[in-house]
């Protein structure tokens, strides 16, 4: 064969020579030897053979492959020939042995069979036996194992039979039972006890479940009556608390001022907290009337039969419905008639789940009460926000604050956060006192309209108590002599019990609902009616006039002098019933609230009274203004106003206050100073001579010993400087008679002697005045000397003053 692959290939088809087929080159042969050492697939050199059309090549260097191959395997085969035959030559000398081998093992066997046999017939009785000794041991066991099943389902019937106090133990049998079937070694070998058995455990399971649900059913029944019980007598406690707080302050009130202020109230919170703490004690017994055993016992059956949480769903689901049907109490009646009862089935709820929460070992967490809370907070907002924006009477409004009140009280003390309802009470404190502000603005305007404004008689001395020292508006200590006529109409004390009922209302819903510092926010509030109700009712009074005398109007702003120490009382006693100690009202006292009133019916009565003194100025028409002679009286319109003036005096000393007697005084003066110049000024005033400049003297010197001898009322005042402001009231008149009665007008324009003697003129009035002062020569010097040839100095004057007025002009 090796000479047959290395011969010659055979010529090709053609005949042609082939030298690529017949003679490979070395790199095809090198490529090809290498894949073939490798292992690789030959597929590609055939298809690139095949595909070229050219495999003779290929199969040249394949025969050259195969040639290359046999050579090796012959010299292999050379090389290891003489080794096969020696080896084989050692195994035929091993045969002999091998056979001796053989027949010592056969006769060593017969020996070992011979004297084995005694011992196989013992072991096998041995096994046999104990094979019967583990039979017996395992019926005994099963027997065992069977009794043990049967006591224990005996003992769950008799727990069962027990009642629900029993359904516990029941369970544990029952369970016992359960991992014995199920984690014994092998199955009960009686199968209809242990078919019993499995029918049984599920059935003593589901019997127990229906036992503690119903058990469960009827707990939820009644605790849903004995909730309403609960919160009721909750929210007794806590008014009782409150009540015990308020004794305790009415007690210790009459004490405030004997102790330091840093001390106020100390013992009062001492007192306030023990108060409190016996509130929570009782709180806590009630709390403790109510039996819980039920619900932990249907969660330890829950729990044991592995549907805990299952039961904490199905709790708290029945508990979501109960509360959602709490709210429909106030469905069928009206919320003021039902708010008691709606809000104590609330208050009896939470405090019940307080106590779940508390005890019940996980069956209700934080998170689910306050997300119950958080849903009742939210009803009972909605419910009083829609009744409160409806609600027009003030005492229905306390009424249900009050309670609402009490109900956070009682609800804080379990912890639970009633900011929200104590927000629906402040938010509403408006509210009420818009309300109460409405009714208190019909009773002052219907006291106004009644009022005649006179001075009000009290004939006796309870008379003089209610009206005067119940509101500490007297002017003296000393009580007075009966009859008694008051310096004030009957408005003001009809005014003050108006105000005073105002505070004890505020301050009693602020106490109970209001939130916050109670005397600031009473302190607001009394604010408010005093201006807004108060202040403004008398305002509107007299902005209307109403037709008032001058009197009535001086009876007015007598009135509101009494109304200044009126409201010194309004916040002494509003503190007093905040507990607040006087000395920090004294600090904190602000101004006159009623002062807008205070300065309009002074107003009124300073117009009443300029309008009076207008009617008597009206008859300076008959003053002559080119007269010959000056009048020797003065004019006739000065003596009716010195008349009028001393009779007012007269009668308004006995009602106003002397500060308020004064401002009148000073501004009628001042008044009269007007018109005195606008007596110059009239256009019907064409000229005017000396003698009627000396008849205005005479006036304004009337007038001037009228201010002077009315400075001797004002005792308990620097007179002099009553009197140095009452002439200053007439200084402008006063200086322009002084300017027409000088020798040197033209004095004015010196800028040094014009701010000294006439400083409140007015150049243009003095410069129309001067124009029309002109007289006669004759007459003119017949006034002040013998007639003469050449001009007067003071005529010269004038007219340099006339010239350089109308220039500056």
């Amino acid at each position: 064969m090796r000479r047959k692959l290395a011969g010659d290939a055979p010529p090709s088809a053609g005949g042609g020579h082939a030298p690529s087929a017949s003679a490979p080159s070395e790199a095809d042969l090198a490529q090809l030897s290498a894949a073939i050492a490798a292992g690789e697939d030959l597929g590609p050199f055939v298809r690139r053979a095949f595909a070229c059309g050219r495999p003779e090549p290929l199969l040249a260097s394949l025969r050259a492959a195969v040639r290359d191959r046999e050579a090796e395997i012959e010299e292999l085969c050379r090389a290891h020939f003489h080794d096969f035959i020696r080896a084989v030559d050692d195994l035929r000398s091993l045969l002999a042995d091998a056979d001796a081998l053989k027949g010592s093992l056969s006769a060593s066997h017969s020996a070992l069979l011979s004297s084995a046999a005694p011992l196989l017939a013992s072991l096998e009785s041995f096994l046999a036996a104990r094979s019967l000794a583990g039979n017996l041991s395992s019926a005994l066991a099963s027997s065992r194992r069977c009794v043990r099943l049967l006591a224990l389902a005996a003992r769950a019937n008799a727990h069962l039979q027990a009642g629900n106090h029993g359904l516990y133990l029941a369970l544990r049998a029952v369970d016992a039972i359960d991992r014995d079937l199920a984690s014994g070694p092998e199955p009960l070998p009686l199968p209809t006890l242990r078919r019993m058995l499995l029918s049984v455990v599920p059935a003593m399971r589901a019997h127990a479940e229906r036992e503690i649900s119903r058990e469960f059913s009827d707990w939820m029944v009644s605790i849903r009556a004995a909730s309403r019980h609960l919160g009721q007598v909750a929210i007794g406690r806590s008014a009782a608390a409150r009540q015990r707080q308020e004794e305790l302050r009415s007690k210790h009130r009459p004490l405030e001022e004997c102790i330091t202020l840093d001390d106020d109230g100390v013992g009062d919170l001492d007192d306030f907290a023990a108060a409190a703490a016996t509130a929570d004690a009782a709180d806590g017994a009630a709390a403790a009337s109510f039996d819980l055993t039920p619900l932990y016992r249907a969660m330890h059956i829950h729990q044991t039969l592995a549907l805990g949480e299952q039961f904490k769903k199905y709790y708290l689901e029945n508990r979501k419905l109960q509360l959602t049907s709490d709210f429909d109490v106030i469905a069928a009646t009206p919320f003021l008639e039902s708010h008691q009862v709606f809000f104590s089935q609330i208050a009896g709820f939470f405090i019940v789940e307080d106590r779940v929460f508390r005890t019940g070992g996980g069956l209700s967490s934080r998170p689910d009460v306050d997300a119950l809370w958080d849903a009742a907070v939210g009803k009972m907002v909605s419910v009083m926000e829609d009744n409160f924006s409806r609600m027009q009477t003030a005492n229905h409004l306390l009424l249900i604050t009050d309670y609402a009140a009490l109900l956070s009280a009682t609800m804080r003390r379990y912890g639970y956060p009633v900011g929200m309802l104590l927000d629906v009470l402040a938010r509403h404190r408006d509210k009420y006192h818009d309300l109460l502000l409405a009714d208190c603005r019909r009773q002052v305007a219907e006291a106004l309209a009644a009022d005649k404004f006179d001075q009000m008689l009290m004939r006796k001395e309870y008379e003089y108590s209610m009206n005067v020292l119940a509101f500490g508006i007297q002017s003296s200590d000393i009580t007075p002599a009966f009859p008694y006529v008051a310096p004030f109409s009957c408005t003001v004390p009809d005014i003050c019990r108006i105000v005073r009922s105002f505070i004890e209302d505020s301050v009693s819903f602020m106490a109970h609902g209001g939130g916050g510092d109670t005397y600031a926010a009473v302190k607001k509030y009394l604010g408010r009616i005093l201006s807004e109700v108060v202040d403004a009712s008398i305002q509107k009074l007299v902005d209307s006039g109403s037709g008032l005398s001058v009197s009535q109007a001086m009876q007015v702003a007598a009135n509101m002098s009494v109304m200044e120490r009126a409201c010194e009382f309004f916040t002494r006693h509003a503190a007093q019933l905040c507990g607040v100690p006087l000395r920090a009202v004294e600090r904190g006292r602000r101004d006159f609230p009623l002062r807008r009133s205070r300065d309009a019916a002074e107003a009124l009565l300073l117009r009443l009274l300029r309008a009076k003194a207008d009617e008597f100025m009206r008859q300076s028409d008959g003053v002559n203004w080119m007269a010959d002679d000056p009048p020797p009286g003065g004019n006739e319109y000065a003596n009716e106003v010195i008349i009028y003036l001393e009779t007012l005096t007269s009668t308004a000393q006995q009602i106003l206050p002397l500060p308020v007697l004064r401002r009148v005084l000073v501004a009628v003066l001042a008044h009269i100073s007007e018109r005195i110049v606008d007596l110059f000024l009239n256009d019907s005033v064409k000229r005017f001579n000396a003698n009627a400049v000396t008849g205005i003297d005479t006036d304004l010197k009337m007038f001037e010993a009228f201010a002077e001898g009315m400075s001797s009322l004002f005792e308990d005042s620097d007179q002099e400087s009553v009197k140095n402001e009452m002439k200053a009231a007439l200084v402008e008149a006063r200086q322009l008679v002084n300017l027409l009665m000088s020798n040197s007008p033209e004095t004015f324009l010196n800028p040094v002697i014009r701010e000294k003697n006439y400083n409140k003129l007015d150049y243009r009035k003095v410069a129309i005045i001067s124009e029309k002062f002109r007289d006669t020569s004759e007459s003119y010097f017949s006034t002040f000397g013998t007639r003469g040839a050449r001009q007067n100095p003071k005529k010269k004057s004038l007219d340099t003053l006339i010239k350089r007025l109308r220039e500056a002009s």
